[in-house]
């Protein structure tokens, strides 16, 4: 039946159509005006127009007829079917729609109902995702073109080439060169108009849009936009009388945008009175249940990128109209997008105050929804639920309790699992890392169950293999939490599943926060005297020679105390201590490390000596003997002389009491 009636609008257009290769211009125009007349409204016509092939034809009309009325109606009609279905839009673009109306825009005179028809055609189509946005090159001058429309066309031909830009900047370079093609300033006159009334809805809301795509991230163009002014007025003053309850609620959401994005480029101040007083509280208002949800879901994300790293916002926005409130009934709300710009939002408040984390736990239900987001069809609310977790999981008191009361270590065990996309890998991640502390009640389940166990393990080592240095940091950074106090199973299978290759390539990292954290690791592994001894039974090579490779190379002082504190656990082992005396390398290079101008280091350093000359121990005659020969004994002593040292004179004097005959 669709066939049937494709066919019977081929056959009923086929006249008209014809007459569009006449050379009779009065008869092209009528099958111009008749085919435009045909498809507008009309889905159904705009595809069977575009199925005999049509479109080649109008654009040469378009472009090369010398008749300008032809060029207005061809222009026009491609605007109508560029008003279709998305496969419409699809297929105008690939018979190159968009490059031709973009070439009509270098040519067509200003102030012209041609310039003016293609400009409305090549909005609908760059409304259609995904946009054309190559067809529009970087062009200064014909940007340049475009920014003056903006400023002096008619009100329909700014509408369109502020949205036409809008969607056009997604990035630095779009950003910087329509910043010189000077359309802050077309901006900031598309936004002046009288204070009490604004300006016109279909004005305002394009020009907001390619103010907010510009300086997003970007701090230049951010600052450029601090400055501009038209008239009296600034860019931040206008948007500030924007945001004001009187206004749409559209053109409020947009302007508070576009100073939280001016805020997070360094254009704005947290302090400023357009952020304190202008964004934050609008935001916090178009996130209430009396909002339409789409304009709730993105106010809520909104401000959680305005509150995201500052504690004074953070703070602010907790208190301010009952937002905890609202955001709990958005993450309600059906849709993605809102439970989406909930989570991301209580991630924002809770990231660095303990009593807002403590408020937003309180709030109803709020862990059973973090943990169905965490399970949701869609990724993005599940990274949006995670990154709230992540936030959560930083408070000491909520990893004692709450979090162990809904088993959160499950879905985000089974999330990181599934090989997840690298921003909820790193999150998850660094979430894990927090819940493996020591003081973590969620620690003990995953590590009793030996399938979770070994799964964890092998996820986390195999971080520490990854490209990326935030996803080798936090693999590393959890094994270490993992190892601590952990049963000799434990650090067992770490040991096994990373590997001794693995960790030297770990200690040569050129991110000093993972060589941090592998030594940090080495050091939980080697605490307890019987895991010591059993360790280096099996790793005392590797173990030392990793020592050795640090405490030689030149790496910072945090790093070799690390080094030199695996030492003083290993000098606490029953037997590993003797592999430590059975190195005459290691045992000099402690005599210096004594006698260091680093503080730091001549405290770990004295930690390895203390260890070794304990009275009591078998051998420790003989190895206080072998140190004094060495040097130990007077290096401690110079140690106990210096004024720079005296912090340390208690832990000297301890060891010095540990030496018998040769004190």
């Amino acid at each position: 039946m669709q066939q049937l009636t494709v066919f019977m609008d081929i056959e009923s257009s086929r006249s008209y159509i014809d007459e569009l290769y006449s050379s009779d211009s009065a008869k092209i125009i009528e099958a111009l005006v008749t085919l435009k007349n045909s498809v507008i409204g009309s889905n159904r016509q705009k595809s069977s127009v575009i199925q005999q092939g049509i479109v080649p034809r109008l654009l040469q009309l378009m472009l090369e007829d010398t008749d300008p009325n032809i060029r207005l109606e061809a222009t026009i009609t491609i605007g109508s079917l560029a008003k279709g279905t998305p496969e419409n839009v699809a297929e105008l673009v690939e018979q190159g729609t968009a490059t031709a109306l973009v070439e009509l825009l270098k040519t067509a005179p200003l102030d012209t109902k041609l310039l003016e028809a293609a400009l409305c055609a090549l909005r609908n189509v760059f409304l259609h995702p995904p946009a054309p946005i190559s067809a529009l090159p970087s062009d200064m001058r014909l940007l340049m073109r475009l920014t003056q429309i903006a400023r002096e066309g008619s009100p329909n031909a700014r509408a369109c080439v502020v949205r036409i830009l809008s969607i056009w900047c997604g990035g630095p370079t779009e950003q910087e060169a329509l910043c010189s093609a000077g359309a802050c300033a077309a901006i900031a006159a598309l936004l002046a108009s009288r204070p009490a009334s604004g300006p016109p809805l279909g004005r305002a809301l394009p020009a907001l849009d390619l103010l907010a795509a510009m300086c997003f991230k970007n701090a230049n163009v951010s600052e450029i936009a601090l400055n501009t002014r038209h008239g009296e007025r600034s860019i931040p003053e206008m948007l500030s009388g924007l945001v004001s309850r009187d206004k749409p609620l559209a053109v409020a959401l947009v302007a508070a945008r576009c100073l939280t994005f001016m805020h997070r480029a360094g254009a704005l101040p947290p302090d400023d009175t357009r952020v304190v007083f202008g964004a934050l509280p609008c935001l916090a208002r178009l996130c209430t249940k009396d909002m339409p949800e789409d304009i709730r879901a993105t106010a809520a994300e909104t401000l959680a990128y305005l509150a995201e790293v500052d504690t004074s916002l953070q703070r602010l926005a907790a208190i301010s109209n009952h937002l905890m409130i609202s955001l709990a009934e958005i993450v309600n709300c059906p849709s993605a997008a809102a439970k989406q710009g909930a989570f991301k939002c209580f991630a924002s408040l809770g990231a660095n105050d303990e009593d807002i984390r403590k408020r937003i736990i309180e709030t109803h239900g709020l862990m059973v929804h973090v943990v169905n987001g965490m399970n949701n069809s869609e990724s993005n609310v599940r990274l949006a639920a995670v990154r709230c977790l992540h936030s959560l999981s930083r408070s000491v008191q909520q990893l004692r309790t709450t979090f162990q009361d809904h088993g959160v270590w499950r879905p985000l065990m089974q999330l990181l699992s599934e090989s997840p996309g690298m921003e909820l890998l790193t999150v998850g991640s660094s979430t894990l890392c927090n819940l493996l502390l020591e003081f973590s009640p969620a620690k003990e389940p995953m590590l009793d169950q030996d399938c979770v166990l070994t799964g964890a393990v092998e996820m986390l080592c195999s971080l520490t293999r990854r490209p990326e240095a935030a996803l080798r940091l936090n693999g590393i950074w959890a094994l270490m939490n993992m190892a601590f106090q952990a049963d000799q199973k434990v650090k067992q299978r770490i040991l096994t599943t990373l590997g001794t290759e693995q960790m030297f390539r770990l200690l040569g990292d050129s991110d000093t926060r993972v060589i941090m954290k592998t030594l940090g690791l080495l050091r939980n592994l080697l605490s307890t005297r019987q895991h010591i001894d059993a360790i280096m039974s099996e790793y005392s090579p590797q173990v030392m020679q990793a020592v050795i490779l640090v405490l030689e190379g030149s790496y910072p002082a945090e790093v070799k105390e690390q080094a030199l504190c695996i030492l003083g656990n290993i000098g606490d082992g029953e037997k590993a201590k003797d592999l430590i005396m059975a190195n005459e390398d290691v045992l000099r290079k402690l005599v210096d490390y004594l006698a260091h101008p680093e503080s730091k280091l001549q405290e770990a350093a004295l930690f390895v000596a203390g260890n070794l000359v304990w009275r009591g121990e078998a051998g420790a005659a003989a190895r206080q003997a072998r140190l004094a020969e060495l040097g130990v004994l007077r290096a401690l002593k110079l140690l106990r002389a210096r004024q720079d040292a005296q912090h340390l004179h208690d832990k000297v004097k301890t060891a010095l009491a540990q030496f018998n005959e040769f004190s």
